[in-house]
């Protein structure tokens, strides 16, 4: 059974940095496109930004103007590991944090259908 966890979350002051990490046990990631989505309070899950394998040279699709200049999506394969790397947060931010995998990366926010899902790290940005 594929099972795929998220870590690195927590809590943080606005400008703070955290970075997530996506793992999993027998489970290579690299086979797969990895997208990192988040679900703030009361609203729709969204995907945040995707990274293809490395067979499709990792290309990385990010899904938030909001995010942009700020997050950064990347894979570590030694480590079987996606991290989404996360600057300059905002209380905007705040979100229970997924990451998840597929054959192919998302192609538009709203698109949450994916394969396997992890259970989901909390980030909270607050003063």
């Amino acid at each position: 059974q594929v099972q795929l966890v998220e870590s690195g979350g927590g809590s943080v002051q606005p400008g703070g940095s955290l970075r997530l990490s996506c793992t999993a046990s027998e489970f290579t990631l690299d086979y797969y496109a990895i997208g990192w989505f988040r679900q703030a309070p009361g609203k729709e899950r969204e995907g945040v930004s995707c990274i293809l394998s490395s067979d499709h040279s990792d290309r990385i699709t990010d899904y938030l103007d909001s995010v942009k200049g700020r997050f950064t999506i990347s894979r570590d394969n030694a480590k079987n590991t996606v991290y989404l790397q996360m600057n300059s947060l905002k209380p905007e931010d705040t979100a229970v944090y997924y990451c998840a995998a597929a054959w192919g990366c998302p192609t538009a926010p709203g698109d949450v259908d994916m394969d396997y899902w992890g259970k989901g790290t909390l980030v909270t940005v607050s003063s």
